[in-house]
């Protein structure tokens, strides 16, 4: 039924479901979502949608003029004084994601950032930024964000891949989302290329000196903290730091050598007043990455 679009009400907290050109969606917590490949946990996105969200994001910011520079190195890691996030410098590799026409939502809501893949087209976020009884289709990553400029561009998903168990009962031991990006406009560009990207490292030793990342929902700057990351059992890293709001999660837990070893996200939805958590990035969330990097 290419070209059609056929309308199914639905009762399992969906209102209704559509398939539009052979793709099914439906309407969920994020307005409109697409079903994707459920049982797999992953999404390909058309170049349509991509680029129709690319183009209402620019319409409210500045693109271009960012220069690549290396993350920190870690070699001035400390902890945090006091231990309470703090408005940090915007990096090139860790971004905010927008959903842009979302009237019931802010104009950035989570953030991501940049993981070294083969294709060097990798974002890595919470998969409750990304996923909600559907995918969003509205998604932007607009890496090193700051005062409404996007100085290295517009990214739009081709793909997203979380994990099945997320799908079926966001269990928080999973709650982490890969997505594979480009820029509409600019063909073959490789958003490693333009960025760097952070290693990312499976089956971290803990405890770990770390510092956190994210942009919280109403402000123009990204908020850090750095403190030890600990274990909260086996499936979940707690980073203790105050003050880390809404709109931070997805962001990444970085050791002092700048290696990906966690997004905020998991237990609580990311955390409280005083504590941030990452799913553990172990066995699944590796198998998830190189799913992920294969397409």
């Amino acid at each position: 039924m290419t070209g059609r679009a056929v309308r199914v009400c639905v009762l399992a907290g969906v209102c209704c479901a559509v398939v539009v050109a052979g793709v099914a969606f439906a309407v969920g917590r994020f307005g409109t979502v697409a079903v994707g490949d459920a049982g797999r946990g992953s999404y390909v996105q058309g170049e349509r949608v991509g680029d129709e969200t690319a183009a209402e994001a620019l319409e409210g910011l500045v693109e271009g003029g960012g220069e690549r520079r290396a993350a920190p190195d870690g070699a001035g890691w400390k902890v945090s004084e006091p231990l309470e996030a703090g408005v940090v410098e915007a990096e090139p590799a860790i971004g905010a994601l927008f959903s842009p026409g979302m009237d019931w939502d802010d104009e950035h809501h989570c953030s991501g950032s940049v993981v070294h893949s083969a294709g060097g087209d990798l974002v890595v976020t919470a998969a409750h930024c990304v996923y909600a009884r559907g995918f969003r289709t509205n998604l932007a990553f607009v890496p090193g964000y700051a005062e409404g400029k996007a100085p290295f561009g517009v990214w739009v998903p081709t793909r997203i891949d979380v994990d099945p168990r997320w799908v079926e009962e966001a269990d928080p031991d999973y709650d982490v989302a890969f997505i594979r990006v480009r820029r509409p406009g600019h063909a073959g560009q490789r958003l490693e290329d333009v960025t760097g990207a952070h290693p990312v490292r499976f089956g971290q030793q803990l405890p770990a000196p770390a510092r956190l990342v994210g942009y919280p929902n109403d402000a123009e700057q990204p908020l850090g903290c750095a403190n030890t990351a600990v274990a909260a059992g086996s499936t979940q890293l707690r980073l203790d730091c105050a003050d880390v709001p809404n709109g931070t999660s997805g962001g990444p837990v970085l050791t002092a050598a700048g290696t990906l070893i966690g997004v905020i996200g998991g237990r609580d939805g990311g955390g409280d007043e005083v504590t941030s958590y990452s799913s553990y990035f172990g066995d699944g969330v590796r198998e998830l990455y190189e799913r992920a990097v294969r397409g």
